[in-house]
């Protein structure tokens, strides 16, 4: 038997942890406001049942007290006629009604003292009601904060995971193999496109552009004599660039001697056609 009980133990331990796991704190306590509700609504409908039950028994004795005056009445007007054996049953009557209206009289009373206990009672049911409507907003209102606050420190305990940051890395990494393929791509079809010779050139004329600021600039800071100094240099310079060299007018006389035999050859092959 101490194997079963401890068993049993075991299994309705578990049971209640199961149990008050599963617990959402929300609907617990939007379930015990349900209730609460429905117990106000039974009390009110008690309460209406001993209100109709004290209306009933002030109208009883309000009835047999109108009912003793009126025999009282009928035994007066038969002691005007003369005959006090009819006063005195009627006389007999009014007392009956007097009994009964002392006895709804009572129980009217003792019925008024446990309505008013329950109206009050009713009252203060309503009351710890809606105090328990309150405290159950701000306690869902702190549940709501509190998964607020385990949410961000949870997202903040991931942000500090090494993990995460080793999957940027390899992103970025990724993303710049993708940008050296990409580039080594362009640079590829440029090379066969013959772009590349038209982007050398465009360095070129960037750098001589740059060069010649550069001139400039020493030449206003006195760093250089001024550009009328130079010219004449610059013009004994071209001159001699411009004088032919010996190579250069061997190679004119060449092609000067080739262009006479093409005019000559013209002239007789214009003749033969005129010949025939």
């Amino acid at each position: 038997m101490g194997i079963f009980s401890r068993l049993a133990q075991l299994i309705q331990s578990n049971l209640n942890d199961l149990i008050s796991r599963s617990e959402d704190p929300e609907k617990m306590l939007n379930q015990v406001v349900l209730d609460m509700n429905n117990q106000l609504v039974e009390a009110k409908k008690q309460v209406a049942a001993s209100i109709a039950d004290e209306k009933r028994l002030a109208k009883q004795f309000e009835q047999e007290a109108a009912n003793a005056q009126e025999w009282e009445r009928r035994a007066m007007m038969a002691l005007r006629a003369g005959n006090e054996q009819l006063a005195k049953e009627g006389l007999a009557r009014k007392r009956e009604h007097d009994e009964l209206a002392a006895t709804y009289q009572d129980q009217w009373t003792k019925q008024k003292a446990a309505v008013d206990q329950l109206k009050k009672a009713l009252r203060l049911l309503s009351d710890k009601i809606e105090e328990a409507k309150r405290k159950r907003n701000v306690l869902v209102a702190r549940k709501k904060r509190a998964e607020a606050q385990k949410a961000i420190q949870e997202t903040m305990s991931g942000l500090r995971d090494q993990s995460a940051f080793e999957t940027f890395d390899r992103m970025a990494q990724k993303i710049d193999q993708l940008e050296a393929e990409a580039e080594a791509q362009t640079e590829l079809a440029e090379e066969y496109t013959g772009d590349a010779l038209a982007t050398q050139f465009q360095q070129l004329e960037h750098t001589h552009s740059a060069d010649e600021d550069l001139v400039a600039l020493k030449r206003k800071m006195g760093m250089l004599p001024p550009e009328e100094a130079v010219a004449p240099a610059r013009a004994v310079q071209a001159r001699v660039e411009a004088a032919p060299s010996p190579a250069q007018s061997e190679q004119d006389e060449v092609a000067a001697a080739l262009e006479e035999l093409e005019v000559e050859q013209q002239h007789q092959e214009e003749k033969r056609k005129a010949g025939r």
